[in-house]
């Protein structure tokens, strides 16, 4: 594997993304040292490459990327995965406000705890949230899967159009629009599939609660 390493100390969020580009089409993976919660880090990075942070991000890291799995060793402030259309984002941390806003595809990944409008008017693609998950989760969401493995706050699913959230933890509300429904076989084995991929171990999958739209024209009247 051809790894190229950036240390990001002394560079602007400019001059990392320049590097990042330049060297994503020439190796397998890039690491980069020091980022030191710099804003904007690995934005637009269209190339199937291996990105691997050695520290925290600022906000919108990772965000309109297509196709490189990019790795966040420490923490990742608001709008992390900010509407990626493929690959994948893993923040071994915690997140700010807003991860995986807007996503058309892929995965984005927070092994602890995330702040308030998580998965907001997200398309497709899937979030995983290790641990809590703030108010409005999943707000005027159209598309894809939110799992949260712990507890969620006010008005989860506010405004739902399509798509589907799982929460093994407390609903602290439902938002308009927003309906529990009873978790099938296939939503078992699904959740089972996808969390195991990402190394999440969970003993009883039962505990899972599953919201989704009561209607798909929620503003259309009657």
């Amino acid at each position: 594997m051809e790894i190229f390493e950036i240390d990001a100390e002394n560079l602007t969020p400019r001059e990392i993304n320049s590097q990042i580009k330049e060297a994503a089409s020439e190796y397998d993976k890039i690491i980069i040292k020091n980022p030191n919660a710099k804003h904007y880090l690995a934005a637009g990075v269209t190339e199937d490459v291996e990105i691997e942070f050695d520290g925290s991000v600022g906000y919108f890291g990772g965000c309109m990327c297509d196709g490189p799995k990019i790795k966040i060793n420490g923490n990742a402030g608001w709008f992390v995965g900010d509407n990626i259309t493929g690959g994948e984002v893993i923040v071994e941390g915690t997140a700010g406000d807003g991860a995986g806003q807007g996503i058309y595809d892929g995965t984005v990944v927070v092994r602890d705890s995330v702040g308030s409008r998580t998965g907001e008017i997200m398309k497709n693609g899937t979030i995983i949230i290790g641990g809590n998950s703030g108010f409005m989760t999943g707000i005027f969401m159209m598309g894809g899967r939110i799992i949260i493995l712990g507890d969620v706050g006010d008005d989860v699913a506010e405004s739902i159009i399509r798509g589907v959230i799982y929460v093994r933890g407390e609903i602290k509300s439902l938002g308009y629009n927003a309906k529990l429904e009873e978790l099938t076989f296939e939503d078992t084995l699904d959740l089972e599939e996808t969390l195991s991929e990402y190394d999440f171990d969970i003993d009883d999958y039962s505990e899972f609660k599953k919201i989704v739209p009561e209607s798909t024209r929620p503003f259309y009247g009657h």
